[in-house]
């Protein structure tokens, strides 16, 4: 009698252990797909992933490749009267006021990087949780007449949106991390003493946060365009009034 009591507990334990092991298989199934591990299923993403990211450095190739006949028919075209060639000036003239060209020329580098971890005390400090600071910066950089501004190799613009998203920031939709390094055109002396002056935002760092903090003066400075287009959807042109 007790060999047939221990023969019945042994048979419900293993179909209980069926039974769980068949829900475990069926949730690992509708998780990673039905005949793949999770190893597998991981190369595949990868796989999608590398293959978005090589598209899509074809098409910014083929976008270059566009924007550089343009310019070239552009210039052609400036070439064939001197009319034309001041409108070619202008038109280069607005686009480096707008970020859409690159440019280049002497200014300041500022790089800002977060603290090491064994002098950080308490909870883990981020320069990118430091938007107010970054905005500072930014301000002082056009107060001092900055003519080109770059944060990230990201180009600054009237139209660029700073945003913090999680652990890291976004600047125009492209998500960065420290060090943030910020690049500007201009007077490099200008630049660099409206960030150095005592009491200012550079001060600031200095002496009351741990965050590792080098400016310095260049001869020449390349800067990116801006990348992404804006489309005008309310903003019309005022029609001109004759004097």
């Amino acid at each position: 009698m007790k060999n047939n009591k221990g023969q019945i507990a042994i048979m419900l334990v293993c179909v209980f252990l069926g039974i769980v092991l068949a829900i475990q298989i069926k949730t690992v199934n509708e998780t990673v797909g039905e005949g793949l591990l999770p190893t597998q299923r991981a190369q595949q993403l990868g796989l999608e992933l590398k293959k978005l990211q090589d598209e899509k450095e074809a098409l910014t190739r083929e976008l270059s490749d566009v924007e550089s006949k343009i310019n070239k028919y552009e210039k052609n075209e400036a070439d064939k009267s001197v009319y034309t060639e001041n409108l070619y000036k202008d038109l280069e003239k607005y686009r480096m006021f707008s970020g859409y060209s690159d440019v280049e020329g002497p200014g300041i580098v500022l790089e800002i990087n977060d603290p090491p971890m064994d002098v950080q005390f308490g909870e883990e400090s981020s320069i990118v949780d430091e938007l107010d600071i970054l905005l500072q910066i930014i301000s002082a950089l056009n107060a001092s007449e900055a003519e080109a501004i770059s944060i990230n190799d990201q180009r600054y613009t009237a139209y660029t949106e700073i945003v913090r998203v999680g652990n890291h920031i976004e600047i125009n939709g492209v998500s960065i991390s420290p060090p943030i390094v910020i690049k500007a055109i201009g007077d490099p002396a200008l630049l660099e003493s409206s960030l150095a002056l005592k009491g200012g935002i550079l001060w600031h760092l200095e002496y009351y946060t741990d965050y590792i903090v080098q400016i310095k003066q260049e001869k020449n400075i390349m800067i990116s365009k801006y990348k992404k287009t804006k489309e005008f959807t309310y903003a019309k042109p005022l029609p001109e009034i004759a004097k």
